[in-house]
């Protein structure tokens, strides 16, 4: 039998750490609700200028548990890793998930490719039980639901 040298395995640690009492976080109750949340975490100076993904973590009530990005990309996209949207929901106790991009062209169709993520990212959400209600595409000035568009796969 083979001994193992433990001082070379790395560790991983599973912790949550609660900043803010579960009701004193913030209520989505509706696309208007989670676009004002993610416009008051994206940053004035970037959102015309490149891409950026980021993820609301959601607790069973739909309460705001927090907001974190997922890439940075260029003018006209951004790489989106779903194994770190589920890693990040996961470690975070999320319930449900909104994800959100921007689109700095300021044209809030969203593209194909959009709409391809939109669907990976709820079959995985299934598997998890961890729902996704919506996908905001944001401008600075207005967004776009693709849950109010009645667009989310089911």
């Amino acid at each position: 039998m083979t001994e193992i040298n433990l001082s070379k395995i790395s560790e991983v640690e599973l912790v949550y750490r609660r900043k803010v009492r579960a009701n004193d976080r913030p209520k989505i109750s509706n696309s208007q609700d989670a676009y004002s949340l993610f416009r008051e975490n994206w940053d004035d100076l970037t959102i015309n200028l490149y891409e950026q993904f980021k993820v609301m973590l959601l607790d069973r009530n739909n309460r705001c548990m927090g907001i974190s990005t997922i890439s940075s990309g260029g003018v006209s996209g951004t790489v989106v890793d779903a194994k770190l949207i589920f890693a990040l929901a996961l470690k975070g106790r999320a319930c449900n998930l909104i994800v959100a991009h921007n689109h700095p062209s300021g044209n809030l169709t969203p593209s194909s490719q959009d709409m391809s993520l939109t669907r990976k990212l709820c079959e995985a959400g299934k598997v998890l039980d961890t729902s996704i209600l919506d996908h905001l595409i944001l401008t600075d000035e207005s967004y776009y639901s693709i849950a109010d568009e009645g667009l989310m796969p089911h």
